[in-house]
C-alpha cells in the first residue's frame, strides 16, 4: 500500500506541531496588537499597570501552558488501518479512541487551509455511515497533519472498495421475507376488525 501499511502505526508529521504554534503565535499577536497595545499607548500608567497584572499575567500563563500542551497532544496522536477497520486514539487528560469499519465509511476527503498548505500538510476527514448527513459538519476520524495525505487517502479508498456495505452485510433475505409474512398477518387481522 503506497499510503499506509496495514498494522503500522500512522504518525502526524513533526510540521503539525510547527502548525499549532503558528496558531497560538497568531492568536497572541492580535490579542496584543488589539487589546493590549491601545492601553500601553493611551491609558494612564495605573491603568496599564492593572491591566498587566490582571488580563496580561493570566494571558502568558495561558500561553505557557499551550506551549507545554501541544507536544504533549502530539505525541498521543496515533492511526493505525488493520485488515477490516481504522483505529484512531488521542488526548493528554482526556483520552478518545474509536473503531471505524471499512465497510461503514462513505465519504474520505482532504481538508488543507492555506496554513496547512504552506507547511505541505492536510488532514484527512473520514465519515462513516449513519454519522455524516447534511447538517453534520464534522467526521467520525480526522487524521491530522499528514504529509503524505493523497497516497493516504488512496490507500484508505481502496481499502473501501474491497467491503461489502453494511446494509448488504447484514441484510439476510430469509429473516427479511419472514417479517414481511408476519406484516401481511397483521394486515389482514387489522382489515378483518375493520
Amino acid at each position: 500500500m503506497a499510503g499506509a501499511n496495514i498494522g503500522e502505526d500512522l504518525r502526524p508529521s513533526l510540521q503539525l506541531k510547527t502548525l499549532y504554534y503558528t496558531y497560538m503565535s497568531v492568536v497572541f499577536a492580535l490579542f496584543f496588537l488589539v487589546m493590549y497595545l491601545p492601553l500601553l499607548v493611551f491609558a494612564p500608567m495605573v491603568v496599564t499597570a492593572a491591566v498587566t497584572l490582571f488580563i496580561l499575567v493570566p494571558i502568558l500563563l495561558i500561553l505557557a501552558f499551550v506551549i507545554y500542551w501541544i507536544p504533549k497532544y502530539y505525541q498521543t496522536m496515533n492511526y493505525r488501518l488493520t485488515g477490516s477497520e481504522m483505529t484512531w486514539r488521542r488526548g493528554v487528560w482526556f483520552r478518545k479512541t474509536g473503531v471505524v469499519p471499512y465497510n461503514r465509511i462513505t465519504n474520505v476527503d482532504i481538508d488543507q487551509g492555506p496554513v496547512s498548505r504552506k507547511f505541505g500538510i492536510a488532514s484527512i476527514k473520514i465519515q462513516t455511515a449513519g454519522y455524516s448527513g447534511p447538517n453534520t459538519r464534522s467526521s467520525e476520524i480526522r487524521i491530522e497533519g499528514m504529509k503524505n495525505f493523497e497516497e493516504l487517502r488512496e490507500s484508505i479508498i481502496n481499502m473501501v472498495r474491497g467491503k461489502k456495505p453494511v446494509a448488504v452485510e447484514t441484510y439476510d433475505e430469509v429473516e427479511g421475507s419472514d417479517v414481511l409474512k408476519e406484516l401481511v398477518k397483521i394486515r389482514k387481522l387489522l382489515e378483518k376488525k375493520r
